[in-house]
Formats: structure tokens, sequence, C-alpha cells
């Protein structure tokens, strides 16, 4: 008999459990009714939604067309970078070689003003002397081209369009 009122008390706590159940369902709050949908709101919503698609995509492919020309304009800056380098490094060379020919010059007419004093005119001096001076007119009038094809090439782009080569082609001589 024991068991009968074991299963007797189990059967009572669930219907408890049941009633309970009930209960809380009966209080619920019926469920909320779904909102009314605007078909016109919809349309309105996906338009908008789509032009804001259009205006992203023109301005992804206005920064693509951007980040081409900056690739372009920083390509053609170091390209001028180098070509100034290179123009400065014909300056300095033909700098240099007028810095050795007036030491040459200095020297030579060292000897000549010593020859001169002890009135021994050499002749070989005086043309050694000449030649010297006519390289360093040689070697000024190069430095002189050099430093005009710098600044030429330097200021190329800010005047515009013009190749820099065309503008000073009948600055170009013979070094002999």
């Amino acid at each position: 008999m024991s068991e009968i009122d074991e299963f007797q008390r189990r059967i009572t706590a669930a219907m408890d459990r049941i009633g309970q159940g009930v209960e809380t369902l009966a209080n619920r709050p019926a469920a909320a009714p779904a909102p009314q949908v605007d078909p016109e709101e919809v349309s309105d919503l996906r338009q908008s939604l789509e032009s804001e698609r259009e205006a992203n995509a023109q301005l992804e492919e206005r920064l693509r067309a951007l980040k081409v020309q900056n690739e372009d304009d920083l390509k053609a800056l170091q390209q001028q970078v180098e070509e100034q380098k290179t123009g400065m490094a014909a300056m300095n060379r033909e700098m240099n070689r007028l810095r050795k020919n007036n030491q040459q010059l200095r020297a030579i007419n060292k000897s000549l003003r010593e020859a001169n004093e002890a009135s021994l005119g050499d002749a070989h001096l005086i043309n050694k002397a000449m030649l010297t001076e006519l390289e360093g007119l040689r070697a000024t009038q190069s430095a002189s081209e050099a430093e005009a094809r710098a600044i030429l090439d330097a200021l190329s782009p800010l005047i515009g369009g013009s190749e820099p080569d065309a503008d000073y082609a009948d600055l170009e001589t013979e070094d002999s």
C-alpha cells in the first residue's frame, strides 16, 4: 500500500504542476500582432539602399582612379629626381674638372713667374700655360652648360609642357 500512496502523491504533484502551467499560460498576454508593413515604405527603402550602393560604387571607382593617378605622379616624380641626380652628377664632374685645371694653371703660372724672375723666358712653359688656360676656359664653359641644364631641368616641370632637351639643344658644344 505504501506504493499506492507514493503513486498518488506523485500524481498529485504532477497535477499541481500542470495546473500552475495552465495558469501561467492563461495569464500570459496574447502574442503581439505582427507589425503592419507598408509596401510603399519598403519600396522607398529599397530604392534608397540601391542609390547608396551606386554612390558607394562610384566613390570606390573614384578612389581607384585617384590611386592610379597618385602612382603615376609618384613614378613621374621619381623619374624627375633621377634625372636631376644625373644632371647634378654631370655638373659635379665638370666642376671637379674645372678645379683640377685651375690647380694646374696656378702651378704653371708659378713656374712661369719663377722663370721670368730669373730672366729665363721658357717657350715650353708659356705654351703649357696657354694650353692649360684654354682647357680651363673649356672646363668653365662645360660647367656653365651643366649648371644651365640642371636649372632648366628643375624649372621645366614648373614652366610646363616642353621637353627639357629641346630647350637647350643649342647649348650643346663639342669638348675637345
